[in-house]
């Protein structure tokens, strides 16, 4: 994913994570793009601090599938290639603890 699509998607409320599902990337109430390390809460900027170049490899950052893929094997493809998101506080989502 490159970086306008992990915004994209984070903006329209899909769980972004980057390398397995312990990251979660999310935007905090001033606007800024973290990956929270969701066990221990500690995290890092998505980008570098001149926004322009991802902490992570693009290929590393992925959408949350939500559990009824996981039984119907498939069903979450589309034709174009794109994903469908999960809603907020929808399957495949949890908190992430205290909010920064």
């Amino acid at each position: 994913m490159t970086l306008d699509d992990i915004k994209a998607a984070v903006d329209a409320g899909q769980t972004v994570h980057w390398t397995n599902t312990g990251y979660v990337v999310h935007k905090d109430r001033l606007g800024q793009y973290l990956i929270t390390y969701v066990p221990n809460g500690s995290c890092i900027g998505l980008t570098d601090r001149g926004g322009q170049r991802l902490n992570g490899k693009e290929g590393e950052f992925f959408v949350a599938q939500s559990e009824d893929s996981a039984e119907n094997p498939g069903s979450q493809s589309r034709p174009d290639g794109q994903e469908r998101g999960i809603a907020p506080g929808g399957a495949g989502a949890f908190p992430l603890g205290r909010q920064l």
